[in-house]
């Protein structure tokens, strides 16, 4: 048995994020593979819970017989050392890295500082470490002093879906992503600015988080530009619906500070869209190469609104370069991997930790 720790918004469709796709995901295929799966799901403020938070999550970790394997959300493990590494040893414990705590964009350094200690304390204590990408992995073994056997890869996986159709002239703008501070809403609203005399209208699907003033200062932006008939904050989009917002789309935009790896660029080459993101984190292993060598999309800086601006005119205004990026777009899908292949990988590791 393989016992899975996962945060409490896990299922919640209000806020929906890669890392709870990531962990609904693994949890499938794990039980498809025959594995039996016991699911704990905490609530709380992960990765700043209150005192009966940390308690719900002690019991838990106690109430579990010596040897038991059991794989943690990081957002749930990595900020609380003092209740995980009492059991390390006792336990055996896997922690599965979405984003490290201290790459959040927004956080004073003192706020930095103090979830990158108690992050290095719960990795380097665990018997396993899982990152969901290469770039994530490289990362944390350099910065937290890990060891590299014990440091492995589980790259998300993507499910088939049908070609996108695509318009002609490529003004149908798609970014999916929660508007958050570190997904740079702003950065994006301003790049459109740049290309107001061009025709195109740009849909952003993701969780409106209005604890930090992101979108007021989004919505904002947009009435300073006259975007607001151009710019959709349409909030969170899942299952078919967020399928048709992909099939509507011909162009993905992520704007991102930072990213471990962006699962939804993998989601837009599954339907056979370039992307234009940032160049940050594991983004460039994500959007990956077609057979010919070729990029199905564009990377730029981050936080620079004219070079996302420039990109942006480029592709309204170049046929040619819209081509080139669909062809790689579609042949670069035909290489992802489903979530079985991550399963599988996670697979190895438990299967060793038992």
């Amino acid at each position: 048995m393989v016992c899975v720790v996962l945060p409490g918004d896990v299922d919640d469709p209000t806020a929906p994020s890669g890392g709870n796709v990531y962990d609904r995901q693994l949890c499938h295929e794990l039980r498809a593979a025959g594995w039996p799966v016991r699911e704990i799901v905490l609530p709380g403020g992960w990765p700043r819970p209150g005192p009966a938070d940390r308690q719900a999550l002690a019991a838990a970790l106690a109430d579990l017989p010596d040897a038991t394997v059991v794989l943690l959300d990081g957002l749930v493990a990595c900020g609380v050392p003092e209740v995980v590494t009492p059991h390390a040893g006792r336990l055996r414990l896997g922690i599965l890295v979405h984003l490290p705590l201290a790459d959040e964009t927004g956080l004073t350094p003192a706020v930095a500082a103090a979830r990158d200690a108690a992050e290095r304390a719960t990795l380097r204590a665990a018997d396993a470490v899982i990152a969901t990408s290469g770039w994530t992995a490289r990362r944390l073994v350099e910065h937290h002093g890990l060891d590299e056997r014990r440091t492995l890869v589980a790259r998300p996986g993507v499910a088939p879906a049908p070609l996108a159709a695509g318009t002609a002239d490529g003004g149908r703008l798609l970014c999916v992503a929660a508007v958050t501070p570190r997904k740079a809403h702003d950065v994006l609203v301003e790049a459109l600015a740049t290309v107001a005399d061009l025709a195109w209208e740009c849909v952003c699907v993701g969780a409106l988080d209005r604890s930090g003033g992101q979108v007021a200062r989004v919505r904002s932006l947009l009435t300073d530009h006259r975007l607001h008939g151009r710019v959709r904050l349409v909030g969170p989009r899942g299952g078919a619906e967020l399928a048709r917002s992909y099939a509507d789309a011909d162009l993905l935009i992520l704007p991102s500070h930072a990213e471990t790896y962006g699962m939804v660029i993998t989601e837009a080459l599954a339907h056979g869209l370039p992307v234009l993101a940032t160049e940050v984190g594991g983004v460039p292993e994500a959007l990956g190469r077609a057979a010919d060598g070729t990029r199905p999309g564009i990377l730029v800086p981050p936080g620079d609104p004219p070079a996302l601006g420039a990109a942006l005119r480029g592709w309204l205004t170049d046929t040619g370069q819209r081509t080139r990026l669909r062809s790689a777009a579609v042949d670069r899908r035909a290489g992802l991997s489903g979530w079985a292949s991550t399963a599988g990988r996670i697979a190895e590791v438990l299967a060793r930790l038992r």
